[in-house]
């Protein structure tokens, strides 16, 4: 992995949430859910380069991340964390295609999309 600048990861961040949009917006709503959680990781890994001024370990865990970072997140915000680590795997590795189509519904996604962008607000403020 290239040592990216903390500037660098943010747009990054910038890009895939806007794909978690486009997602959305197309109904490919779990591919919106796996975009959401590569935005959250790359913001984290952002921040991580930022505040540790060493190259992000290659993890999808985002509780992970947060912790290496050292920060607590208001209420809520570890709780979508967990989420997202949990869902990328199926989302990222499907074993059923029919069944993420059901679990991950326009009314399921539409809420953790909005959690996300917050999320990712309450990130960027701790750069």
């Amino acid at each position: 992995m290239a040592d990216k600048s903390p500037e660098e990861w943010l747009k990054q961040t910038d890009y895939d949430m806007k794909t978690a949009e486009f997602m959305f917006d197309s109904g490919r709503y779990f591919y919106s859910v796996f975009m959401c959680h590569l935005a959250v990781e790359k913001a984290l890994k952002g921040l991580y380069r930022l505040k540790l001024n060493k190259v992000p370990p290659k993890t999808h865990n985002l509780v992970f991340l947060l912790k290496e970072v050292g920060i607590k997140p208001p209420e809520g915000i570890d709780m979508l964390l967990v989420t997202l680590t949990e869902a990328q795997v199926d989302v990222r590795y499907p074993d059923n295609i029919d069944m993420l189509q059901t679990n991950y519904t326009k009314s399921a996604v539409v809420n953790l999309l909005a959690k996300a962008k917050e999320v990712l607000k309450w990130i960027k403020m701790q750069f």
